[in-house]
């Protein structure tokens, strides 16, 4: 499992010559790492004198984002479990009529999950910066560079993931299914950059 890597480890895997961990688990990463900040940001306003009128809502941000966070870090290894699928779906027989018919029909289903994982991280990504948004406005001021670089990581982990879900859409035939993600991809391309922005332009130092 990729995600019970040491940093180390991990590192040293994805810099080898094999295709994963790749860009796709590297945007899951990036992801886990906003949500974490976002929790810590979180955690750093709990019980602290002077946000006691925010404590309940910053125990609801820590638990929202403690749960993203489990769901990246699945993400890291459902990634690159997905890359490989398609690999093996490329080494089926392809002999007779009815092997070449099973091939593409395995390779094509195979890249719309792979092309629907990184889908997922960048919707949750995207969804996680309402919180991020929270700590950066409401939380501990001496934290307020954390949830800064959460909403950098979370935009980084947004635009990445949706470049693997580009790359994948190339080698899809199903009209419908392509522009259907594309759609949502274009939407949360442009959205991200500008809610990044305004969280952004909250922080004071």
């Amino acid at each position: 499992m990729l995600a019970d890597m040491n940093v180390k480890e991990f590192l040293a895997q994805t810099a080898s010559n094999s295709p994963v961990p790749g860009g796709g688990s590297i945007a899951a990463l990036s992801a886990g790492a906003a949500a974490a900040l976002t929790e810590m940001v979180a955690n750093l306003t709990i019980g602290k004198k002077g946000y006691e009128d925010v404590t309940a809502e910053m125990e609801e941000v820590a638990k929202a984002a403690f749960r993203l966070r489990e769901s990246f870090i699945e993400d890291i290894d459902r990634d690159s479990d997905a890359f490989n699928k398609v690999m093996d779906a490329f080494k089926l027989p392809k002999n007779t009529d009815e092997e070449k018919a099973a091939r593409s029909a395995a390779i094509q289903e195979n890249t719309k999950e792979a092309a629907l994982v990184p889908l997922k991280v960048a919707k949750e990504a995207f969804s996680m910066m309402e919180h991020i948004e929270k700590v950066v406005e409401k939380g501990n001021k001496n934290a307020v560079t954390d949830g800064a670089v959460a909403a950098m990581m979370a935009r980084t982990a947004v635009l990445s993931a949706l470049y693997n879900v580009k790359i994948n859409l190339g080698s899809i035939k199903d009209v419908e299914f392509v522009e259907k993600v594309s759609k949502e991809v274009n939407e949360l391309e442009t959205k991200v950059v500008e809610v990044e922005k305004n969280i952004l332009a909250k922080v004071v130092l």
